[in-house]
């Protein structure tokens, strides 16, 4: 074989391939571990009867079958009962965006003691899932936060726009795409397994 017809050695991708390239597994490994349950969790609460109970449950973290949500295991008793406090009687079936309904749900529970960004952005979630309001942003907490760290995002903002994340995230809602950034925190900075625990 002749010098010039010798085999090349396969051109590596750059830095902003192999990044897409990881989180395209990634999305693929939450569509098929994690997404369903998370759907399932939101359908639960658009199902609720009436905006009252899904308030109420959102409030105490209750999945349909009495037993509480993972996020929110730690939380004290005293501290859910607070939260339902707090949100009863708030007309939240007038907020027009999930933006809206996320400041005013932090505004009522977060000073609270015990209550973190997790538990407002659960809470406003769930509720939002009942009003059929769901974000259009990505909300960052303590979690995702460390996530969107991981892929070099304004990690100390508020919000992400859809358009600053890598192009294997922009296909998916924003509320997945905060899911994937905290159940895959560890995983994005290095080798690991990803956990369903966020914090």
């Amino acid at each position: 074989m002749s010098r010039g017809s010798s085999l090349r050695r396969p051109r590596r991708l750059s830095k902003s391939a192999r990044l897409n390239h990881r989180l395209a597994v990634v999305v693929r490994d939450y569509l098929r571990r994690f997404r369903s349950r998370a759907a399932a969790e939101l359908n639960s609460f658009e199902s609720e009867p009436t905006l009252s109970s899904a308030i109420t449950r959102a409030a105490a973290a209750e999945r349909p079958d009495g037993r509480r949500y993972d996020h929110q295991r730690r939380l004290s008793q005293s501290t859910l009962r607070e939260v339902e406090r707090s949100l009863s009687g708030v007309p939240l079936g007038s907020c027009q965006s999930f933006e809206e309904l996320h400041t005013e749900i932090e505004r009522r529970i977060l000073p609270i003691r015990g209550v973190g960004e997790l538990m407002v952005y659960d809470t406003a979630l769930r509720i939002g899932a009942k009003l059929g309001l769901l974000p259009n942003r990505v909300f960052l907490h303590r979690g995702t936060r460390l996530g969107a760290r991981a892929l070099a995002l304004d990690w100390r903002a508020r919000l992400l726009e859809p358009s600053a994340l890598p192009p294997a995230l922009r296909s998916r809602p924003p509320h997945e795409v905060e899911d994937i950034l905290c159940i895959y925190k560890a995983h994005l900075r290095g080798p690991g397994r990803p956990t369903r625990r966020c914090s």
